[in-house]
């Protein structure tokens, strides 16, 4: 029987809990997770990489993330050493906006997962040899298409787009890796890194709940109606998390994200601080 794993756990939790530890560091900056990882990582964790074991790669209107066919995403977890049975809990550096990719994948095709709240911390003792851990048995299984959300939603005025990026991104002043700057019109604004105290907790629920309210994300079953985009799938996966967190329901995920819209120059632009 699966265990029920709340999406986000701390430190107590994971002290009395057997798991695995998965780092799933990654910098939009190209800086290298894995040797972040090298470098000093948390005692038994292993090294999830973002760019192969968490997605494919295929034209750019697929985004720079898309998601990897279920069976090639079950034979990465194999290979780590990632079972059926085993109770995955990832963590990064950054609050957990990147880990919060391997968490969402699990969770949605019904493995168990969780967040680390606060991911690594200045205090923690640091190993540096890599943890290899024997093949194990991963059973591959569908994306769900009810976790799912493709291009047609993101502009259905039905839905409600949230827009994990940075306010910066979001408004168009910068672009740094996508073809074209600013928005999905009719996106609504709500940084992944927000969500989260100057420490890098994520912030109590009541406070989460305000801020998802301010995009008109109220209720249960709010999720519903949420698309969660942003970059390229990755941060997004955190907002999903955080709203179910929160109480207030499942969304889904468009998984291309801003990477796949801005591909296609006959679709239009916002920009600013307004949805648009």
């Amino acid at each position: 029987m699966t265990p029920v794993v709340p999406p986000l756990v701390d430190r107590a939790w994971l002290a009395d809990h057997r798991c695995v530890l998965a780092d799933v560091r990654w910098y939009l900056d190209g800086r290298s997770g894995r040797a972040a990882y090298e470098a000093g990582h948390l005692p038994g964790a292993v090294f999830v990489d973002v760019d192969t074991h968490l997605a494919t790669h295929g034209p750019v209107t697929d985004g720079r993330h898309p998601l990897p066919a279920p069976e090639a995403f079950a034979a990465a977890m194999a290979g780590l050493g990632i079972g059926d049975d085993d109770v995955v809990v990832g963590y990064d550096d950054g609050g957990g906006v990147i880990a919060a990719r391997l968490v969402w994948m699990l969770r949605a095709t019904g493995h168990p997962a969780a967040l680390l709240d606060g991911g690594l911390r200045p205090d923690d003792e640091l190993v540096t040899q890599p943890v290899r851990r024997p093949p194990a048995r991963f059973t591959s299984r569908p994306w769900p298409p009810e976790r799912l959300a493709e291009l047609g939603d993101a502009v259905h005025r039905g839905n409600l787009v949230l827009d994990a990026r940075d306010p910066d991104r979001y408004r168009g002043d910068r672009e740094p890796v996508d073809p074209r700057a600013g928005h999905i019109p009719g996106a609504r604004n709500l940084p992944a890194r927000a969500n989260l105290t100057p420490e890098g907790f994520v912030l109590p629920v009541a406070d989460l709940r305000a801020r998802f309210a301010r995009v008109g994300v109220q209720g249960p079953d709010a999720g519903a109606r949420v698309v969660s985009s942003c970059g390229s799938g990755v941060t997004a996966c955190h907002t999903l998390l955080l709203l179910e967190h929160a109480g207030l329901g499942v969304g889904r995920l468009f998984a291309g994200s801003w990477s796949a819209y801005s591909s296609d120059t006959a679709l239009p632009v916002a920009t600013g601080d307004e949805p648009g």
